[in-house]
């Protein structure tokens, strides 16, 4: 799954990912297959892109790496004059193209209800969207539940500068839409970091809880009373203030590493929750680092190399 992790300053925007690469095998089961992949592209000038989710796609029968698809599409582009919000949406319809997820949805959907009919479950209601389907039954205790059903999800951040020297960073997550996380020119958007990937850790660390939280019953219970709006509302008074208009790039740099390494450090001691055991430890291998500024425009400033180790 991996981490990507962005910190947007008055100087410039980082983009910081790990390495690790993982793929399910013919048993369906999660395997890390390389602790060396590129997670962090530059598309033009001034503006990155970090990847994380499916690591594969499938074209023409051949099982090809995300990485092959965008360098494809930097060199069949002409993006130099596009804007952050242009190519986030043009990467958006090409992975929506290539993934054709709504097949695989369908594919996945109907293997869970075949399973859930050999366990003597009745199926009462499907609804589907574009993202998941929920199906609602009665097991076979006559108990009514529900699951919900969807596919690997490819997650994108688009980050940098527009001819006239605005930033921008948007979020695309196939399937789902583009979002816009950043805006220089929009009060209360300028600053901050955003995350995309395995992001519990990180969303723990500065938020104080992940989006699991609502899967607790007091909280499910407190939103059917308040509503969502002022829960989240009163669960973002645990979120640490870090003063983002005021950060160096080289503190920001920091920050975005140690986010990384840190999601890094507790999958290695951890298996998921009590609440959902069982977990991928999915970020891990050496931090890519780049910075976009107006002046210098995309820079590495870490980056891996292929080496050979000597004996």
């Amino acid at each position: 799954m991996s981490l990507v992790i962005n910190a947007t300053i008055p100087e410039g925007i980082i983009l910081a990912a790990d390495s690790r690469q993982s793929f399910r095998n013919r048993k369906g089961m999660a395997r890390i297959g390389s602790d060396n992949a590129s997670k962090i592209f530059q598309i033009n000038s001034k503006v990155g892109v970090g990847v994380t989710g499916l690591a594969f796609l499938p074209e023409d029968g051949v099982m090809k790496n995300i990485s092959k698809f965008i360098d494809v599409f930097k060199h069949k582009t002409e993006t130099e004059d596009m804007t952050v919000q242009e190519i986030a949406e043009k990467l958006h319809f090409l992975f929506s193209k290539k993934y054709d997820y709504k097949r695989q949805l369908r594919r996945i959907t109907e293997k869970v209800e075949n399973d859930l009919k050999r366990q003597g479950a009745e199926i009462i209601e499907k609804k589907e969207n574009e993202e998941f389907t929920i199906i609602r039954f009665k097991d076979a205790e006559e108990r009514e539940k529900e699951t919900r059903v969807g596919v690997d999800m490819i997650k994108l951040m688009v980050s940098g500068y527009n001819s006239d020297g605005n930033h921008e960073v948007y979020t695309c997550h196939i399937p789902g839409k583009v979002q816009k996380v950043r805006d220089g020119n929009e009060k209360g958007k300028e600053y901050g970091s955003s995350w995309i990937g395995q992001t519990d850790v990180v969303s723990r660390i500065v938020l104080g809880f992940d989006g699991r939280v609502g899967n607790l019953d007091f909280v499910s219970k407190a939103v059917q009373e308040k509503g969502k709006e002022e829960i989240n509302k009163q669960l973002r008074n645990l979120e640490y203030v870090i003063q983002w208009g005021t950060m160096t790039v080289q503190d920001a740099v920091d920050f975005c590493v140690l986010m990384v390494q840190s999601t890094s450090a507790i999958q290695r001691f951890s298996d998921g929750i009590k609440g959902d055991p069982g977990d991928m430890p999915g970020v891990g291998g050496p931090v890519d680092v780049a910075v976009i500024t107006p002046e210098k425009g995309f820079v590495w400033v870490k980056r891996k190399k292929i080496n050979v180790e000597e004996d």
